[in-house]
């Protein structure tokens, strides 16, 4: 079977326009179409998707999501001929893609690819590709004109795959941003941090996103957004039915969703008020002062856990009456930190560790939000002896 030569792009967004322009660039013959009719120029461009593929012996989509791939394809079906090859480069979920293969049968190619806007238009992508042995042979070239191609035995495995190594580009980008927040406590110097960041395992990210580190990236088109990440990672999250930390993680960001993932490491740490409920807590515990727990949680507030094999659930005035108003007898050797803090609009999750001697405690907060001010709602704990 022959390789077509025109080559239908349905969706010309940042990776669709790049993987148009590089196609072009080679000599592929190329024809593109984009639902938002922005285009960059640099492809010929069709107004009517049914006009683009109608042209085209390979159709090639580079879309949002599974929605728009479906969306896309129903538009276009009537003209969509039985020998024409969907190669599809769209990040969807899993079902998603083995739904598709069901749909086109042997004329179509799963093809996810690794790699953003600079690796498309300089031919390096990574593609993993799946599909009929007689599809792939066709497609072959054009996926090489795009980048390296690994076989993948199917459409559902190659787009978890896909899933997955977002998965560790998230990782990256919240660990940078967790870098950042740390730094910026310690009153380190931005510029200074990232330059020993580029000596570790970082070093790829934090070179190739600097600009948006240091608040230059005004001239700098995003590459890969926030918004398709969090997307991304939502897709995990719904088809492994595994929590995923990065998926809320990215989703909270208060940067703009269409802002360079790059952006989501400088989101600002949490406010001070959401910390001030869990420092009146740990006064508390520093001074043995009933006071500050008053001052940390809601008077509805309950304190729960398993005490001497017996679940117990304390009231508020119960839990004070524990303290005898001093500090404990080896305060001095005593340590407390709070490990993670997740704010998602009025309400926040908290989890601290408190060594307190042979014992040492973790300690779950709900958090609330109520007249301007934060306040513990409930606390749950487990003692490691």
């Amino acid at each position: 079977m022959t390789t077509p030569h025109t080559i239908a792009v349905l969706g010309l967004g940042r990776m669709g326009d790049a993987m148009a322009t590089r196609l072009t660039s080679q000599g592929w013959d190329v024809v593109g179409w984009t639902r938002s009719g922005r285009t960059s120029g640099a492809v010929e461009t069709s107004a009517d998707p049914n006009e683009a593929v109608a042209k085209a012996g390979l159709v090639l989509l580079a879309l949002f999501d599974g929605p728009a791939c479906r969306q896309v394809l129903d538009e276009v079906r009537d003209v969509l001929r039985t020998d024409t090859i969907v190669l599809n480069t769209s990040t969807v979920a899993p079902a998603e893609a083995a739904k598709l293969a069901r749909r086109l049968g042997p004329s179509y190619v799963h093809a996810p690819v690794l790699g953003s806007v600079p690796a498309a238009v300089a031919g390096a992508l990574r593609i993993l590709a799946a599909g009929d042995p007689d599809a792939l042979d066709r497609v072959r070239p054009v996926l090489e004109t795009l980048g390296t191609v690994r076989r993948v035995d199917d459409a559902s495995t190659a787009a978890a795959l896909k899933l997955i190594a977002n998965n560790s580009l998230a990782g990256a980008v919240l660990a940078l941003r967790d870098s950042l927040r740390q730094a910026d406590a310690l009153g380190l110097s931005r510029a200074q941090v990232l330059d020993v960041l580029e000596l570790g395992r970082l070093g790829g990210l934090v070179t190739a996103k600097r600009p948006f580190l240091v608040g230059e990236s005004a001239a700098v088109t995003a590459e890969f957004t926030i918004g398709a990440l969090a997307k991304d990672m939502a897709l995990l999250a719904a088809a492994s039915n595994t929590p995923l930390r990065s998926a809320a993680g990215l989703a909270d960001a208060s940067a703009d969703p269409e802002a360079d993932i790059a952006v989501a490491a400088t989101a600002p740490a949490v406010a001070d008020a959401v910390l001030e409920p869990l420092r009146a807590y740990l006064r508390g515990h520093a001074t043995g002062d009933p006071t500050h727990f008053r001052e940390a949680f809601l008077p509805t507030a309950h304190i729960e856990g398993i005490r001497d094999g017996v679940f117990v659930s304390w009231r508020l005035d119960e839990y004070c009456a524990l303290f005898p108003g001093r500090p404990a007898p080896d305060e001095t050797a005593r340590s407390r930190r709070i490990d993670a803090v997740d704010v998602h609009g009025t309400v926040a999750t908290a989890t601290m560790t408190l060594r307190h001697g042979a014992d040492t405690f973790t300690d779950i907060f709900l958090l609330v939000r109520a007249d301007d001010s934060w306040r513990i709602a409930n606390k749950a704990y487990h003692r490691h002896s």
